[in-house]
Formats: C-alpha cells, structure tokens, sequence
C-alpha cells in the first residue's frame, strides 16, 4: 500500500515537473555590461583618477626606495642605511594607505549603484519572466549547463539598456 502511494505521488510529480519552464541569467555580466555600468565606470575614472595618479606615485616612489636600499645599502654607513629604511617604511604605509582609502571608496560608490541599480534589475527580469512564460530565473553561478535557449543575458542586458 505505502508503495503504491509514493508511485501515485512521483507519477502525478513528473508532469508537474515536466512543466516547469525555466530561464536563466548573468546578472553580474548583464548589469556591468549595461550603459548605466559603462557610464558609471566613466564617472568613476573620471572623479579618481587623480587619487590613482597619488597612489601610483606613492607605490613608485615606495620601490624606487626600496631598489636603492637593496643596490646601494650594503655600502652606506648604518645611519644613511637607517635613514633610507625609515624613508621607505614611511612611503610604504603611505601608499598602503592611500591604497586602503581608495579600495574603500570605490567599494562603497560601487556598492550604492548596485543598491540603486536592483530595482531596474528586479523589473527586468520580471519582465523577462512574463515575456518568456517562465515561472523560474536562476542566476548562471547556480546552474551547471543551460541551453542556449534558455540564456536570457542577453535580453537582460537589452532591458537594462532602453
């Protein structure tokens, strides 16, 4: 008896299953790819580039130290040596910092565009969803191999797009 219920179970599940349309996304390639990303992108370069120029110089300025700490410290007097460490410790946790506070920044811009960009998104792919007769979208990371067919990136980029 109880092998006939689980058999009546799997047999009315397999046609439910069957039924099942499914689609699936890049959200990250779509979203980064999209004109608002590229745009984004371009504001980003533009307000940090002189902070990146400041970080690049203190990295150089760093290793530029520390070549001549390497090629020449064995033939100055400890007191130049010191000096020259000290010099270069100085410019190393300059340019660390630097570094931290524009990793930081850009983290955070990047972060409040996602946040304002998920809203477009989630209509998007709602819309997706609709147009496609679909009843799930997964996120490409989840899903092992699609069909081709089934990859809607694309048509999520064209909607992020208009």
């Amino acid at each position: 008896m109880r092998a006939l219920a689980v058999f009546s179970v799997l047999l009315f599940a397999v046609p439910a299953m069957a039924e099942t349309r499914i689609g699936v996304v890049d959200l990250r390639q779509a979203l980064f790819s999209s004109d608002d990303a590229r745009a984004f992108s371009d504001q980003l370069e533009q307000d940090f580039a002189g902070t990146e120029e400041e970080v690049r110089k203190a990295q150089q300025e760093a290793r530029t130290l520390q070549e001549r700490l390497q090629q020449d410290g064995a033939m100055m007097n400890e007191s130049e040596r010191e000096q020259l460490k000290a010099e270069f410790q100085e410019k190393a946790q300059e340019f660390s910092r630097k570094k931290q506070q524009l990793d930081q920044t850009l983290n955070s811009r990047k972060q409040a565009f996602l946040e304002d960009a998920r809203p477009e998104v989630d209509a998007a792919v709602k819309e997706l969803m609709e147009e496609h007769d679909l009843d799930i979208i997964l996120p490409s990371e989840t899903v092992v191999y699609v069909k081709p067919e089934l990859n809607l990136t694309d048509a999520l980029l064209e909607k992020l797009n208009q």
